[in-house]
Order: structure tokens, then C-alpha cells, then sequence
């Protein structure tokens, strides 16, 4: 009688049905695995505790979602309609982010299958993988400090086509205006720079020079936005 209430309504004898015992330690096996590549995401990581638990969830949601489906076509498409429709309403998450849901994903839908032994091996080699490029520093630009945004503010009577660039040759290998913009009821603009500083250790003295030349109106110095974003 307690196996009856794990059988679907419309099961026929020709379906294959999973038994308790073996959901049990697929799920198991998949929330094990989720809770090791959180961990291994956290490892020197900045991370957020919705995001994390939500990484250890994530093989388990998905290897139910795979096991209930179980070679049946018509729920499969049904499935892959429904998850068509879901709109995440977070921030867009970085590069990192998104490979760390993907590998959740595919780990549960390999446990989802009944490959427990390769969903193991793929978690611990892929996350190990993870964090010795974590550790190398791999990818990181090495020249990233000197990449600056700059916005200065200057007057409306100030012609600012070239009463910046003897600075700019001085101080930046290369420079480029990406944006001006009207302020104050149009008595002030506001210009928006991508440098390329020659050395970082004199950002202040340029900065210096040129509230000489902007009437010691507000200039900020940040690090310069990607054209592409995290990816």
C-alpha cells in the first residue's frame, strides 16, 4: 500500500517507476554535491548567503525535475516550456555567478540520470578546477589600475575640444571622450574621459592640474566601466 502513493495516477505497467530508496539517494547524493560547489564558490570568493543556498538547492531541484521526466518526451518539452517562462528578478549576475549555476545544473541533471559516481567526479574536478584558477589570479589584467573613468565638470564658457590634452599627453597614454553633458540649467558641463594612465602614482597630481584649468568645479576618478559588462 506504500508504494501506491509513489506511483503517478496514470502509470501503466509498461512505465518504469523510481522507487523510493533510489529517489532518496539520487536527491541525497545531489544536495551533498550542491552543498560542495557552494562551498567551493565561497573559497576567497564574494558571495551572498540567497546566492550560495540557492547554489546548494540547485542540483537537487534539478535532479527531481530530470527524474520526474524520466525519458518521457511530452513531459520533457512540457518542462523545457515552463522554464522558458521564468523572468529572475535579481541583478544580472557576473561571468562567475552564471558558470557556478550551470555547473549546479548540469551536476543534478547527471544525478537526475542515476550517474551519482560521475555527477561526484565532475563536482570535485571542476570545482577544484575553480579554485586553482581562483588562486593563480587567472585572467586577471595586470595593468587594470591604470584604466581610469574620468568625469570633470567645467563652465559653459570653457571650450573643452583641447584645453585638457597637454595634460592628457602628460599623464595618459591614450584618452578618449566618451560623453558630454549639460547641467546646472546648461551653465556647466559635465565630461566623461576613458584614460590610460602613464602611472597610477601620479593620478593626484593630474588631478591637480586640472582643477586648475576646470575652476576647482568636481571631478571624480573611477575605475573604468567594461564596454562588455562581467562577460
Amino acid at each position: 500500500m506504500l508504494a501506491d502513493l509513489f506511483r503517478g495516477l496514470f502509470d501503466t505497467d509498461m512505465t518504469q517507476v523510481i522507487t523510493p530508496g533510489e529517489f532518496l539517494l539520487c536527491v541525497g547524493s545531489a544536495l551533498v554535491i550542491g552543498v560542495l560547489l557552494a562551498g567551493f564558490y565561497m573559497y576567497r570568493s564574494r558571495y551572498t548567503k540567497s546566492f550560495v543556498a540557492t547554489l546548494a538547492l540547485l542540483p537537487g531541484v534539478v535532479c527531481v525535475i530530470i527524474m520526474m521526466v524520466n525519458g518521457n518526451v511530452g513531459t520533457g518539452v512540457a518542462v523545457a516550456g515552463a522554464f522558458s517562462l521564468v523572468r529572475f528578478r535579481s541583478v544580472p549576475g557576473s561571468a562567475k555567478e552564471i558558470g557556478a549555476i550551470f555547473l549546479a545544473m548540469g551536476t543534478g541533471l547527471i544525478v537526475g540520470m542515476g550517474y551519482l559516481g560521475y555527477a561526484f567526479l565532475c563536482a570535485i574536478l571542476l570545482g577544484l578546477a575553480g579554485l586553482v584558477f581562483n588562486r593563480l589570479d587567472f585572467g586577471s589584467q595586470k595593468k587594470a589600475s591604470l584604466y581610469k573613468t574620468l568625469h570633470i565638470t567645467i563652465p559653459e564658457d570653457l571650450d573643452y575640444t583641447d584645453v585638457f590634452q597637454p595634460i592628457w599627453e602628460e599623464y595618459a597614454s591614450s584618452c578618449e571622450l566618451t560623453q558630454v553633458k549639460t547641467s546646472n540649467m546648461g551653465s556647466l558641463f559635465r565630461l566623461t574621459y576613458n584614460l590610460t594612465l602613464r602611472s597610477p602614482g601620479k593620478e593626484k597630481e593630474m588631478i591637480d592640474k586640472l582643477r586648475c584649468r576646470n575652476g576647482n568645479l568636481e571631478i571624480s576618478v573611477s575605475r573604468q566601466e567594461s564596454p562588455i559588462g562581467e562577460l
